[in-house]
C-alpha cells in the first residue's frame, strides 16, 4: 500500500447527506447459497423500500462479476477479494445515504447443504460437471451473529414481500427509514 495516499474529506458530510434523503445510510447484506432467493428478497425489499419514498441501491454478486469482479475466479482468495470489494463499494453507498442491498453468496462459515436448485447448479456440481461449487466441494460459512434472520413460518417459507416487510421493520426498529 501506498504511504503517500491521503483521505479527502467531503464539504457535504454523512450527516448532511442523510437529512436530504430523509434516511439513514446502511447496509442489508443478504446472504445464503446459490438459487436461495436472495436476489429475490433484495428486489423485493428495494420495491418495498421504494414506495415508501426510500432510495435504496442493490448490489448483487452476479451483476457484480460482470464489471467490478470480473477479473476474479471462484478460488478462496478470489472469494475473499469479491467480498472485500463489495463491502467497500456498500460502505461507500452507504456513506452517500443510501440503503445499500449487498445479495452474495458470501461463502465461508461452515458447509450446509443445498435446499433449493432452480438453476440446476447443485445438480451440475454434485454430478462433477462444476467445481469450486458453493455448500458442494467449496464451503459455505453460515454467519454466526446476524442481525435479522428470516425463518419459515409453520414449515413454510415466507414470501419474498413478506421477508422484505420483517427486514424494513427491523431497519424502522433502528432508526434508518425515520425521517431526520
Amino acid at each position: 500500500m501506498s504511504t503517500n495516499i491521503f483521505w479527502q474529506e467531503s464539504p457535504i458530510g454523512k450527516t448532511e447527506r442523510q437529512k436530504l434523503l430523509n434516511q439513514k445510510g446502511c447496509v442489508v447484506w443478504i446472504t445464503g447459497l446459490s438459487g436461495s432467493g436472495k436476489s429475490t428478497l433484495a428486489c423485493s425489499l428495494s420495491r418495498e423500500l421504494y414506495t415508501r419514498g426510500k432510495l435504496s441501491y442493490i448490489l448483487d454478486g452476479d451483476n457484480l462479476r460482470h464489471g467490478l469482479n470480473k477479473d476474479l475466479g471462484f478460488k478462496a482468495e478470489d472469494r475473499v477479494e469479491n467480498i472485500r470489494r463489495v463491502g467497500e463499494v456498500a460502505k461507500l453507498f452507504a456513506d452517500a445515504g443510501l440503503i445499500c442491498i449487498a445479495s452474495l453468496i458470501s461463502p465461508y462459515r461452515k458447509d450446509r447443504d443445498a435446499s433449493r436448485d432452480p438453476k440446476g447448479l447443485y445438480k451440475l456440481a454434485r454430478a462433477g460437471k462444476i467445481k469450486g461449487f458453493t455448500g458442494i466441494d467449496d464451503p459455505y460459512e453460515s454467519p454466526l451473529n446476524c442481525e435479522i434472520e428470516l425463518k419459515e413460518k409453520e414449515g413454510e417459507c415466507p414470501s419474498p414481500v413478506a421477508m422484505a416487510e420483517e427486514v424494513i421493520a427491523y431497519l424502522e426498529d433502528k432508526g434508518f427509514l425515520q425521517n431526520q
